[in-house]
């Protein structure tokens, strides 16, 4: 390599490593910053700047915490707490920002439910986040249904945005809800180590784990991403991603409330209208994940491609091949790709735009932020010890699990429940006592330390850029009569990112499966992106020894009709039904022809 790459490469980590850690500040545990501290200190810097844009609407930086304000009076006037929480379960919109500042202000943690969810997932999540009450947009009046018969009777229900039968209501109060800010001593007490936010995620052991965001640690992903990418009070950065969703909802709430630009809020990703919106708007910079690229990539070519004002973005899980083709198709140079989980303590940014890598972690740099991959076993789903104990580092290029040291500087505050926040800790790693992170993914890091994502471990999967439990989708489908012994996994559809559900399955009581009637069971109790697109019937379900699942052949063998010889059924685009998988069919999938 030339030596001024050497030097560019160099100086672009340094820099800007010194520019986010300056920027994020301060995170000592005890000490007395939240979010509302960061927040209304923005609004004082940047009071007249527009905030957010929302369906033609802008609402500058004094008018959104006038609201966040008013839902901050209101909280005090329902008896909340500082530590009580609630939860919120609501589409993209100014509201939606406005309520968890509003509640950060007096101190309460707001529950962040993904809004895809239903009946016992949903009733899940508000179970275990302790929530006092549940406040949703009034286009929720249809989810509500599906739970009600699973809700505690304490739980209080409100609205917002419209009328929702039996629901309380919010917007006839905002007459009467003050928008001066509440009183400072009502938070006095919180400090940056208390839970600001309940953000849920997919794990292997079921139904969604909330992962507790502390006011550290939203911080840090709320500040990381200002500088990666140039942000000024200038800057409008376009978001179509749902708002309960990390990326999103703080790292891209952050970004911009942050440092006086403006968050372009949309209620749903369009590939078709995305450009054009973003020209409209007059966008500078765009949130993403790696599925919203590879569907605006195979789209047809228009006019819009590069007539926007799109200069930089950031996000994560962009493929290699899909990001080349974003950068030459759309003119979008500089993109910020990161990996981080919700809940964990690694953090990686790239900060150069090496396409493909997840980050950098230079030798240099290696006790400053203490990251190992680790020699894995995949059949056993461990790390590879040695004859002492301890585990190995991976070899340049070689996969291996990442794990992140457990310190003062490196936290984990894991989930609301403690059983599952211990399952993540790995100890006596390499010296007796030491804790570290589990990342539950399969990284490697090449000679130069960029380091590239390789596969997910265990029973969940990535499909449409969300988690889906292996579990939670099994217990589903166990409910439909005649269905015995789900084993559910993630398998490659060529041309996708991530992994599509399917699942292999024993009939007991019955010859046949009502193709139609198991799709309307699954539409009626799974998100979509977790729904299964294809069916594997077996004679009898395949264990091991100690009657594990076996899915390594499963997975190898995925839908191809030439290696599976069970009988194989597809879910395809805009069916309402189950229906044979044919090899003419197989054949069109493969080429990439059937758009899932």
């Amino acid at each position: 390599m030339d030596i001024l790459d050497t030097v560019r490469r160099e100086w672009a980590f340094v820099s800007n490593m010194h520019k986010v850690q300056k920027r994020v500040g301060d995170r000592t545990s005890g000490l007395k910053r939240t979010i509302a501290d960061e927040f209304e200190n923005a609004v004082e810097t940047f009071k007249r700047n527009v905030a957010v844009r929302y369906n033609g609407r802008l609402f500058t930086y004094e008018e959104l915490d006038s609201r966040a304000n008013q839902y901050a009076d209101w909280g005090l006037k329902q008896g909340y707490q500082p530590r009580d929480c609630v939860a919120l379960l609501m589409q993209n919109r100014p509201d939606y920002i406005a309520f968890w500042f509003g509640m950060s202000k007096i101190g309460v943690t707001t529950a962040l439910l993904n809004y895809n969810l239903q009946s016992k997932g949903l009733a899940h999540c508000l179970k275990v986040s302790s929530a006092k009450a549940l406040i949703i947009g009034h286009e929720q009046a249809g989810t509500l249904q599906t739970v009600s018969e699973w809700l505690d009777e304490g739980l209080v229900i409100w609205s917002v945005g419209g009328e929702v039968d039996g629901v309380n209501q919010i917007d006839p109060l905002f007459g009467t809800l003050s928008t001066t800010r509440p009183a400072a001593f009502i938070r006095e007490d919180v400090i940056i180590d208390d839970t600001a936010l309940l953000v849920f995620t997919s794990g292997t052991t079921g139904l969604p784990k909330a992962a507790k965001l502390t006011h550290a640690r939203a911080l840090g992903m709320m500040l990381a991403f200002i500088n990666p990418c140039k942000i000024t009070p200038r800057d409008r950065i376009y978001s179509t991603l749902p708002l309960y969703h990390a990326t999103a909802g703080v790292c891209g709430v952050g970004q911009a409330l942050f440092s006086g630009a403006s968050l372009i809020i949309k209620e749903k990703f369009s590939a078709k209208s995305f450009w054009s919106d973003a020209m409209e708007e007059g966008a500078t910079s765009i949130i993403y994940i790696g599925e919203l690229c590879r569907y605006l990539v195979d789209t047809p070519e228009t006019k819009f491609d590069r007539a926007h004002t799109v200069r930089t973005g950031f996000g994560n899980g962009l493929r290699g091949d899909v990001w080349e083709k974003f950068v030459d198709r759309f003119g979008v140079k500089h993109l910020v790709e990161f990996y981080g989980s919700t809940e964990g303590n690694i953090s990686l940014i790239n900060f150069d735009g090496k396409i493909g890598a997840i980050g950098r972690l230079p030798d240099y740099f290696k006790n400053r932020l203490q990251y190992k991959i680790v020699k894995f076993d995949i059949d056993t789903e461990l790390p590879i010890r040695d004859a002492d104990g301890f585990c190995i580092e991976a070899e340049p290029n070689e996969a291996g699990e990442a794990i992140g040291l457990i310190n003062a500087n490196q936290r984990y505050d894991g989930y609301s429940d403690a059983k599952q926040t211990e399952s993540k800790v790995l100890r006596d790693v390499f010296e007796p006592g030491d804790l570290w992170f589990r990342s539950g993914d399969l990284l490697k890091k090449d000679e130069q330390g960029y380091i590239y994502f390789v596969d997910r471990i265990g029973d969940t999967f990535r499909w449409k850029g969300e988690n889906v439990s292996t579990h939670e989708v099994a217990e589903v489908l166990t409910e439909f009569e005649g269905l015995q012994l789900p084993n559910v996994y993630g398998v490659e559809i060529p041309n996708t990112d991530g992994r599509a559900g399917m699942a292999a399955i024993h009939l007991e009581g019955c010859e046949t499966l009502d193709g139609e009637a198991l799709a309307t069971h699954v539409d009626k109790a799974l998100p979509m992106y977790a729904r299964p697109l294809f069916i594997r019937i077996q004679p009898e379900a395949e264990t091991t020894g100690t009657f594990k699942f076996k899915k390594v052949d499963l997975v190898n063998e995925g839908f191809d009709v030439d290696k599976v010889g069970d009988p194989l059924i597809v879910r395809l685009p805009n069916s309402n039904a189950y229906t044979p998988l044919t090899a003419e069919i197989y054949e069109e999938i493969r080429a990439g022809n059937v758009k899932f």
